[in-house]
């Protein structure tokens, strides 16, 4: 079962070396989270297509409770639910993120 724990945005849409990526998002699409060692953000959770693909990051402002659950063995994912084009040079994408219960 999933239980719904926060809703946010996907961040470092804009930094991402294949854009075209976020052409194939589309909403209710699930997500995976997985940890990323990053000299930037300690926390850092990437969140990635089923294809393998890096969309971008939980944003860092909500990376802790996460990391911390994920660095515990908790199993989370994401599911997109909104999409918005934000002057035809990025899209702004809204999740959800979930904790996995068996």
């Amino acid at each position: 079962k999933e239980i719904h724990l926060f809703d946010t945005y996907v961040a470092g849409t804009t930094h991402l070396k294949d854009e075209s990526v976020l052409d194939e998002i589309e909403v209710g699409q699930k997500l995976t989270l997985k940890r990323e060692i990053n000299k930037f953000d300690e926390k850092a959770i990437m969140l990635i297509t089923e294809g393998g693909k890096k969309v971008g990051y939980v944003p860092e402002k909500d990376n802790v409770i996460f990391s911390r659950l994920m660095d515990a063995g908790k199993l989370l994912s994401a599911e997109v639910t909104d999409i918005k084009e934000r002057n035809h040079e990025f899209k702004q994408i809204s999740i959800g993120i979930y904790l996995i219960d068996f």
